[in-house]
């Protein structure tokens, strides 16, 4: 699980206002450091097939948001990906 501090940071790097942590460009920033996170632990327990599955979950509801984002506001979608150096 990540900290409240590193949500914070995760939250900052793309946030639109000060108080946003709902919009798209947020949410997909705190699910970022998470899938860094799972990756990391799976690298060493490779057998732990639960946190796998919540990966892949995680990832797909990135790729969902994404998505929707890039139909939405496209200038939005490529800052985003750039800040949270993501390939596309």
């Amino acid at each position: 699980m990540i900290t409240a501090d590193e949500k914070a940071k995760a939250f900052a790097l793309t946030q639109t206002h000060k108080k946003d942590v709902g919009s798209p460009q947020a949410q997909a920033s705190v699910l970022t450091t998470r899938i860094k996170e799972i990756t990391e632990h799976l690298k060493t327990n490779k057998g732990d097939h639960m946190a796998r599955r919540g990966l892949i979950q995680m990832v797909g509801r990135r790729k969902k948001l994404f998505k929707y984002l890039e139909s939405k506001d496209f200038d939005g979608y490529k800052k985003t990906v750039a800040t949270l150096k993501l390939r596309k």
